[in-house]
């Protein structure tokens, strides 16, 4: 299992960025999808995730103006992202909670990561 993160780079104060996250390789169903950010110096932390029944959770500091969703059948992950901010600087990353076959727990699979750069 794979998970590709694109849409991340550069824009001005007050922006909008749309990320993408698609899953592939043998899946058999996606629990929870999420995206997590990472600062210099900082820990990785929470952005939004997206259960499998559509129950959303958002870090208080992107409440109200990012999205997250998710397209099953595209096995694909979104974050809108409106209203950047130079506090959003960060390299972004997806993951989910995928399991791979019948007969197996599921297990947490991370993308590579895309950067999102916000000048003030």
């Amino acid at each position: 299992v794979q998970l590709q993160a694109s849409g991340g780079g550069l824009v001005q104060t007050g922006g909008s960025l749309r990320l993408s996250c698609v899953a592939s390789g043998r899946i058999l169903r996606i629990h929870d999808m999420g995206w997590h950010r990472q600062a210099p110096g900082n820990q990785r932390e929470l952005v939004a995730s997206i259960s499998s029944d559509g129950i959303i959770r958002y870090a208080d500091s992107v409440l109200g103006r990012f999205t997250i969703a998710r397209d099953d059948a595209k096995k694909t992950s979104y974050l809108q992202m409106n209203g950047l901010k130079p506090e959003d600087k960060a390299v972004y990353y997806c993951n989910a909670d995928i399991r791979t076959n019948w007969g197996s727990h599921r297990r947490n699979f991370w993308g590579q990561g895309t950067q999102v750069t916000v000048s003030s």
